[in-house]
């Protein structure tokens, strides 16, 4: 079973991305073979600043390792070092109907929250297939906001190998269902670009702030909350905690007399202790970047030489060789 799954270098990593991608990648890493990359080339549909985007690129691969992702048991590479990728993209895009595309939800949704359009913001899609379909993928671990975006690689791909003959392996979507959704402190999801995230690394001081600007009621400390299931920082709380501390705090919320400030000081000393051993594993990294540095470059190598065998299988087939 090939495992394939990419994340953007368009600012700091966040619980939201952690849950949603980063944890369910690390424990396949042990099912299977596994390619996970930093997808630079995504991130230039938002991010205009090249050095922003060197140093996200680095801080990614940083925040990975130190959660546990194991070279030895991953491919693990940044998406502008195999650019067969970009001409596969190409391939692709002469068999995607437009309608496919202008059907995407997330499009939608970053246009509506004020996110400038761009032909690469449209056309993501297709980079998303380019980067699946290269590597003969069988498994896409993702968010719930992206199984759009492997259905439309599913369907690319089938027009493809209709038109073409078999060429390309179908992939599957994995959702966690438990964590697809991961709320941001407005209650909207978690994301980068809507500015709501906890990140997994920062200030103490900074985070801490964030977790008590958590979205809340206006319902006083002795009010029963009998919805406590549906706060947002018991939402959270659930992800971080173990699962008697997140069942004790939120049947306390029901039951009333638990204030929303305690509840959030609470979630913040457990999201603090939840990253405890990978912060002191980020600072022995950031400490060593050659061998971050060599494990992006032998990671590139053995993506590279996949990616070339997938891209001539398609040029012939497409009659390019």
């Amino acid at each position: 079973m090939r495992i394939l799954s990419g994340i953007q270098p368009s600012g700091a990593l966040h619980l939201g991305n952690y849950f949603g991608m980063m944890r369910p990648s690390i424990e396949l890493q042990e099912k299977g073979e596994a390619f996970y990359f930093i997808a630079d080339y995504h991130s230039m549909t938002s991010l205009f600043d090249p050095a922003a985007r060197r140093q996200n690129s680095l801080d990614v691969a940083l925040d990975f390792l130190a959660c546990g992702l194991d070279p030895k048991k991953a491919v693990f590479f940044r998406q502008s070092d195999v650019p067969e990728v970009t001409e596969l993209t190409w391939l692709l895009g002469t068999v995607t109907p437009m309608g496919l595309l202008e059907r995407g939800t997330s499009y939608k949704d970053k246009v509506a929250k004020g996110i400038s359009s761009n032909f690469g913001l449209f056309a993501y899609p297709v980079l998303m297939a380019a980067d699946i379909l290269i590597y003969d993928s069988n498994v896409v671990p993702v968010g719930q906001d992206q199984k759009q975006h492997v259905e439309i690689t599913r369907d690319i791909a089938t027009k493809f190998n209709e038109l073409y003959g078999e060429t390309f392996v179908i992939p599957e979507p994995q959702i966690r269902a438990a964590v697809a959704k991961v709320p941001g402190i407005d209650g909207e999801k978690m994301s980068k670009s809507y500015g709501n995230a906890i990140e997994i690394f920062g200030d103490e001081k900074a985070l801490r702030k964030k977790v008590m600007a958590i979205k809340m009621d206006s319902r006083t400390p002795q009010e029963p909350k009998p919805d406590a299931d549906q706060n947002l920082a018991i939402q959270l709380l659930k992800l971080v905690a173990p699962a008697e501390v997140a069942k004790a705090c939120e049947e306390r919320l029901r039951a009333g007399g638990f204030g929303y400030g305690d509840l959030k000081k609470a979630l913040f000393e457990q999201y603090w202790n939840c990253f405890a051993t990978a912060r002191g594993n980020r600072t022995e990294l950031a400490a060593n970047l050659d061998y971050v540095n060599s494990v992006l470059a032998d990671g590139a190598s053995r993506a590279r030489t996949l990616a070339q065998k997938v891209l001539q299988r398609a040029r012939t087939a497409s009659g390019l060789e």
